[in-house]
């Protein structure tokens, strides 16, 4: 696992357009069905928009119908950090990235077998490094 990133909002608003620091740093949530990757089949590797870090596999994308990009899995035990989540009156786990901290989204237990988790992303937080 590398260090951990740490920067300022001044210097993360520098580096991010303004919705991407919106969902990433104040834990905002994009548009169903608007986000740039939440109906992509393209192979790849899903990137922490901050800082680089490997999230997600195309390998573990399946489409949930919820306008999300949706994974099974992360791409590695140490990817991302899970945090209790009260928001909005719900109970959720929040999901983030292990490295910087940039809130990525959210799991849920409906997702397919094996594990039936559904790692549920905002586009803004990740980027696509295509095979």
């Amino acid at each position: 696992m590398s260090e951990k990133i740490a920067k300022t909002d001044e210097q993360w608003r520098a580096e991010l357009t303004p919705e991407q620091f919106h969902v990433t740093r104040e834990k905002g949530t994009e548009r169903a069905f608007s986000g740039e990757y939440w109906n992509t089949k393209t192979p790849g590797v899903y990137l922490c928009r901050c800082c680089g870090q490997e999230l997600f596999s195309s390998d573990t994308k399946f489409d949930s119908g919820t306008g999300w990009p949706s994974f099974s899995q992360p791409a590695s035990g140490g990817a991302v950090e899970e945090h209790r989540d009260s928001t909005y009156g719900m109970m959720r786990i929040e999901v983030t990235c292990a490295r910087c901290g940039a809130h990525l989204g959210h799991v849920f237990p409906d997702g397919p077998r094996p594990n039936g988790l559904r790692y549920c992303m905002n586009s803004a937080s990740l980027k696509l490094e295509k095979k």
